[in-house]
């Protein structure tokens, strides 16, 4: 019997050992190593994939060039109908690269996805899944109302009878649902291990860059919210997607944290309804919510999510605690940072709120780190604690800092033209801003402050 070489991966990193330690040093995390099977001797895996070729030892050594030999012309990406996905992969897809797209269960990578698959026509698109069966598949695309004949469904799990199929069909766009559900007969470990992630990633990387296919992978997370698998996942992909949202809220939002062919800034917005994703061209018309009367406790911040300016709700309740120590609840929002704007409130504006409860939600079940939100939150916290509702013509972008004072942020000009164009007419933002830009092109009132009793006592009087 051939003798079987064994290694240890971390769990975690996927870092390698070549015996069982307790704490990985790389990671820091402890009991994450396992043994793996890394290669058998009587296994040589060659060329997996021979799309075009005929024998891996045909192949020529590459040799060194000067850089200004090279020749090179701008590739035609390929447009979707997917006016969101274009944005976020950079202006298309580009061929030959590989994208790793991953969420919580159940968020919608899968229909993303398969909406996409079915909407590419005029090109012939090969989905691999290894988690559904084709009648299951074959639900969801009657579901999303997209029938072509250029999308082909494949459910298999063994990377060599995947290629032996793209060696017949040949097609121009491959997704794959999901890279742990692979698995190699090159490495005799179980599918989803760090060691098979490694090698199924490492075959589909070698056959897009040869065939100038674009693959799409489907990646788990962990339950801290990482990408499942070895971190060199996502060092070998060329684009890094994350599909955000709460799965009981019907908005997703598309980011990318890395991407060699655009910008990282760029973000969609998607719609979950009961015929698939749909796009969502300007999200602040949905993220502000139509009300006929006036409450306190709301206030619209002008936020950024990548390059793209928003105007969204923050609302807040603040009531007397009835059970001791108040509570401070947030939702969309950094609890820390909320406990820090409650006490600048105290100390510099002289509002008693350390005996109030205090809770605070950002509308549409987004998740908001930008401190530009700073201003709205102390709005919409001072309106539901002096029960005096903000105009709903009137919106906010500033920083607020430990000394009350109401600091600039960056552009500016976007946010204003934003709220100008949903129609507000007064919007509120720090002095410093104010320097140097010219307001006569705008029609909305822009009020500069550079204290937050400025700001309220203009608000409340």
């Amino acid at each position: 019997m051939a003798k079987i070489k064994t290694s240890y991966f971390c769990q975690n990193c996927g870092a390698q050992s070549a015996k069982w330690i307790g704490k990985c040093p790389a990671c820091g995390e402890w009991n994450t190593y396992v043994e793996e099977v890394v290669q058998r001797e009587e296994l040589t895996p060659s060329s997996v994939w021979k799309v075009g070729n005929t024998s891996s030892s045909a192949q020529v050594a590459n040799k060194p060039k000067p850089i200004a030999d090279i020749s090179y012309q701008e590739q035609q990406r390929i447009q979707t109908v997917d006016q969101e996905l274009n944005r976020v992969l950079g202006g298309g897809i580009v061929p030959g690269s590989m994208v790793l797209i991953g969420g919580e269960p159940g968020i919608g990578k899968s229909t993303l996805m398969l909406q996409i698959a079915l909407s590419l026509t005029g090109l012939r698109v090969l989905y691999v899944s290894g988690e559904e069966s084709e009648h299951q598949i074959k639900m969801r695309a009657e579901r999303l109302n997209a029938q072509t004949s250029d999308c082909f469904i494949l459910t298999e799990t063994g990377t060599q009878n995947i290629f032996k199929q793209i060696e017949q069909l040949r097609p121009q766009v491959l997704i794959i649902d999901s890279i742990q559900t692979l698995h190699s007969s090159f490495i005799e470990a179980g599918a989803g291990s760090v060691s098979q992630v490694r090698e199924c990633t490492a075959e589909l990387l070698k056959f897009a860059k040869e065939s100038g296919t674009p693959v799409f992978l489907i990646g788990h997370i962990t339950k801290e919210g990482n990408l499942a698998g070895p971190k060199i996942l996502e060092h070998m992909v060329d684009t890094v997607l994350t599909f955000e949202g709460d799965r009981h809220m019907t908005y997703r939002i598309l980011r990318t944290s890395k991407n060699r062919f655009g910008s990282t800034s760029e973000l969609g917005i998607y719609e979950m309804l009961g015929t698939g994703l749909r796009e969502v061209s300007n999200p602040s018309e949905i993220l502000i919510s139509q009300r006929e009367d006036a409450f306190s406790g709301i206030a619209i911040g002008a936020t950024l999510e990548g390059n793209r300016p928003l105007l969204i709700e923050v609302q807040s309740l603040v009531t007397p605690a009835t059970y001791g120590t108040p509570q401070r609840t947030s939702t969309g929002f950094d609890g820390k940072r909320l406990n820090m704007l409650l006490a600048v409130l105290e100390k510099r504006g002289g509002y008693r709120l350390g005996t109030q409860d205090v809770f605070l939600n950002i509308a549409g079940g987004l998740k908001v780190e930008d401190p530009a939100l700073d201003l709205a939150v102390c709005a919409s916290i001072l309106s539901s604690f002096e029960d005096i509702a903000i105009p709903s013509t009137s919106c906010f972008a500033a920083e607020v800092g430990l000394g009350g004072e109401v600091r600039a942020v960056n552009r500016i000009e976007n946010r204003i033209t934003e709220a100008e164009k949903l129609g507000f007419r007064d919007i509120y933002i720090s002095k410093y801003n104010k320097k140097g830009m010219d307001l006569s092109k705008f029609s909305i009132n822009v009020h500069a402050f550079g204290r937050l009793e400025e700001v309220f006592a203009s608000l409340f009087g």
